[in-house]
C-alpha cells in the first residue's frame, strides 16, 4: 500500500493501481527510443504486473500497531514483504518468463543489501530463477535486458512520484525521494538525461523537462481517503472497505 498522510486523513493507493500507471508510462515510451521492440509486450506486461503480489493484501490493509497508522510499502515488515515479492514473480512467470525476469531483478535489487537471512535467501533464490529463465531462451542480450530493466525502474519511480506527492505540491515540499528529480538508469542515457527533472504545474498536470514519450498523455490515479476519526472508531479494514474509490486524471506533459 502507498500511504500519504494529511492533517485529518490518510490517502491509500493500492500497489496494483500504482503498477497500472507504471504500465501506462512504459506503453507511451517513444517507439524510436525502444531497442528490442520484439520484447516490448513483455516489458509492458512486467510494468503493469510488477506489484501484482500485493493485490489481495491491499484489499484489507495492515495497521502499524506501534504507530497507529496504516503500513505503507516503505515500512511493511520484511518477512511478509518477501513472501509477497516471490508470489508476484511466480504469478508473472506463469504468463511471461521475460517479464518475470524483469520483475525478479526489480525486487532482488531492493533486498541485495538487506542483512536479514530471509532477504539474502530471497536474493539467492532469485539469482537461481533468473539463470533458469535465461537458460531456456534461445538468445539473451544483457544490454537489452539492462535497458528494459531501466524502463521498469523509471516507470515505477514516475508512478510513485504521482502517488506519494500531494497533487499540485510546490517543488520544495515534494517527497524527499524526488526533490532532485528522478535518477535514470545508465542504460537509458542514450535517450534521456541522467536525471529527469519534473514538477507539478497544477493539481492535475505534471511537467517533465526531458520528455521520452510520443506525446502528452493521461493516467488515472485511484485512491481511497479514510479519516483519522474513522480509523480510530472503526479500525483500518472497516474504514478502508467503506471508503469510496476515487479516481483523478493526471496529464503528463512537457514544458
Amino acid at each position: 500500500m502507498i500511504v500519504r498522510e494529511r492533517d485529518h486523513d490518510f490517502i491509500l493507493i493500492q500497489q496494483d493501481h500504482h503498477a497500472a500507471i507504471s504500465g501506462d508510462i512504459v506503453k507511451r515510451w517513444k517507439k524510436d527510443y525502444f531497442p528490442g521492440v520484439d520484447l516490448r509486450s513483455s516489458v509492458e506486461f512486467a510494468a503493469y504486473q510488477h506489484d501484482c503480489g500485493w493485490k489481495e493484501f491491499d484489499k484489507q490493509p495492515f495497521l502499524n500497531d506501534e504507530k497507529g497508522i496504516p503500513y505503507s510499502f516503505f515500512d511493511f515488515p520484511i518477512q511478509p514483504k518477501i513472501v509477497l515479492y516471490k508470489h508476484g514473480i511466480d504469478v508473472v512467470e506463469q504468463v511471461d518468463s521475460y517479464a518475470a525476469l524483469l520483475c525478479s531483478e526489480h525486487y532482488k535489487r531492493f533486498l541485495m543489501n538487506h542483512t536479514s537471512l530471509e532477504a539474502q535467501e530471497f536474493v539467492t533464490t532469485e539469482n537461481t530463477r533468473q539463470q533458469a529463465i535465461i537458460d531456456t531462451r534461445n538468445a539473451f542480450n544483457k544490454r537489452l535486458f539492462n535497458f528494459h530493466y531501466g524502463l521498469i525502474q523509471f516507470s515505477d519511480n514516475l508512478s510513485l512520484y504521482l502517488c506519494v506527492n500531494e497533487p499540485g505540491i510546490d517543488k520544495e515540499a515534494e517527497h524527499p525521494f524526488f526533490k532532485e528529480g528522478i535518477p535514470m538508469n545508465q542504460a537509458l542515457h542514450e535517450f534521456c538525461n541522467s536525471t529527469l527533472q519534473l514538477h507539478w504545474k497544477n493539481g492535475n498536470t505534471v511537467v517533465l523537462d526531458d520528455f521520452p514519450f510520443e506525446e502528452p498523455f493521461d493516467v488515472i490515479v485511484k485512491q481511497k481517503v479514510i479519516s483519522k476519526n474513522d480509523l480510530s472508531a472503526k479500525g483500518l479494514i472497516a474504514s478502508y472497505e467503506e471508503a469510496a474509490l476515487e479516481e483523478s486524471k493526471v496529464t503528463i506533459t512537457t514544458s
